[in-house]
């Protein structure tokens, strides 16, 4: 182990920096917002549950970290994964905008700016509207799209091609709106047994081996029915995979009266039939979303809207006990006779605390718009008022300080240099010479990063820690081994 001793820097360690009006973006729950299409560009909100009324809202958090640059068009996935928020939007523009923004965003998810964004994702410029990402490790992701899922280099945010056999079939070099363009996509991802399982409108249930970027199985719906397609897929607490069903392809949004259980390991499946007064989960393809369908990390149940006029109804939540095989409709609101309905996918269970949050809309023409918190009983929480707004929420996201952090920081002076979850990025526009000392003095890591690159700090012992670059400097405590 290099050792080298920085008695200057250490001296300055107790250097009181004033954050005091930062926003702390890691304990409330971010709604990313389709926003008003023709208008302007998505947007990103961010609640803080337990706050009153009057503090709990902070709107448009991306464009106010971030002046003079804004989200893409129809933003309808976000998740963090590594310290890092990743924002896909089906377009990088929206036509009534002024600022063009990317289709890939990533932001640092502790203050909410801007690393990268990128206005492509098929780098040969072709039709490839985004869908949804996923995390495979510290150094990759995978964006599913309207042709294909690419391969998403973390640590250079550059696309590394298209993993082979997710391509939309009907995609070509005219792709358009209403066209190719929503036959043969993918949306849902989810990682299960070590592998990454695709929702392909057209094909089914792709697995792909992460090692080698490649389909090595499928499972088709035929099962379901002659020509039946797939929604969603959803992970359950038990690391079962849950899908939804279409009696077709089309993307028209028809649902089939089932939820299916898939086993990770053999992809046998067990078909659960719907209820008696209990719908099965809406999908959309025809004008995707991530579908409000999702399990639990609390408890092993899924949570779900449905209706009888597909997507568009959002009267009803239901929720499935995955133990005792109990269908329920938790929250039904047209009993509330407030007109509330849930608008689209926007709907997640928060993972350390089983609560449900939705946004509610009247009508389309209308823009007010509420949040609303319920238990996992269904009991009313709290309701959160919002300023008036044609938001059409997509996706609440939640951060990954539910899940429990490594890193503590505890003061920073680093304006070239972040430090998130594990990793310390590079930020700034020049090579930085990083080390990371112990308190006393010895030197435990030492790299060199170009812009955009990163050091893990996997391995480190429990302790407090110094990050030094230049003058440039963070102390933090690290927890996890």
């Amino acid at each position: 182990m290099k050792r080298r001793m920085i008695c200057a820097a250490l001296a300055a360690l107790w250097l009181t920096v004033d954050v005091s009006a930062a926003t702390d973006y890691t304990k409330g729950v971010f709604i990313v917002n389709e926003d008003w299409y023709g208008h302007q560009n998505s947007t990103v909100n961010y609640l803080l549950p337990d706050e009153s009324d009057s503090e709990c809202w902070h709107y448009r958090v991306l464009q106010e970290e971030n002046p003079g640059r804004e989200l893409g068009c129809t933003a309808q996935f976000g998740t963090i994964w590594k310290g890092r928020f990743y924002i896909i939007s089906k377009q990088a523009k929206d036509p009534g905008a002024s600022v063009e923004g990317g289709r890939i965003t990533v932001c640092d998810a502790r203050t909410m700016k801007i690393l990268h964004q990128s206005v492509l994702i098929d780098p040969s410029g072709r039709q490839c509207d985004g869908r949804g990402f996923i995390g495979v490790d510290e150094h990759k992701g995978y964006i599913s799209t309207s042709n294909g899922v690419w391969i998403f280099d973390l640590d250079t945010y550059e696309v590394k091609g298209q993993i082979s056999g997710t391509d939309n079939p009907d995609a070509g070099e005219d792709a358009t709106p209403g066209g190719s363009l929503y036959h043969g996509q993918c949306g849902a991802m989810v990682e299960a047994d070590g592998r990454i399982f695709v929702a392909h409108q057209s094909e089914g249930l792709l697995v792909v081996d992460p090692a080698t970027d490649r389909v090595i199985d499928r499972l088709k719906m035929d099962f379901i029915g002659e020509g039946a397609g797939i929604g969603s897929v959803v992970k359950a607490k038990d690391g079962s995979l849950w899908l939804s069903a279409s009696p077709d392809v089309s993307g028209a949004g028809n649902t089939s009266p089932c939820i299916v259980s898939v086993d990770p390991k053999t992809l046998e499946t067990k078909v659960v039939e719907m209820a008696d007064g209990i719908f099965a989960p809406a999908n959309s393809w025809y004008a995707w979303t991530p579908d409000a369908f999702c399990g639990s990390a609390k408890e092993n149940a899924l949570y779900w809207k449905g209706g009888a006029s597909r997507w568009f109804s959002g009267s009803a939540l239901y929720r499935y006990d995955i133990g005792t095989g109990e269908q329920t409709k938790l929250i039904d609101l047209e009993a509330d006779g407030e007109d509330w309905k849930l608008y689209g996918c926007s709907m997640r269970v928060h993972p350390a605390t089983g609560d449900i949050y939705m946004s509610l809309y009247h009508e389309f023409s209308i823009p007010t718009y509420v949040t609303r918190r319920y238990s996992s009983n269904g009991k009313l929480l709290r309701e959160y008022p919002m300023i008036q707004n044609f938001w059409f929420p997509s996706l609440p996201v939640f951060p990954e300080e539910a899940y429990g952090s490594a890193v503590e920081v505890m003061e920073s002076v680093h304006p070239g240099l972040r430090l998130v979850d594990d990793r310390l990025t590079a930020v700034g526009d020049t090579v930085m010479d990083v080390g990371v000392f112990g308190l006393d003095g010895i030197e435990v890591l030492h790299a060199t990063l170009i812009p955009g690159e990163s050091l893990s700090l996997d391995g480190l012992a429990p302790g407090i820690y110094v990050a030094v670059s230049g003058s440039d400097r963070i102390k933090f405590s690290y927890q996890k081994n």
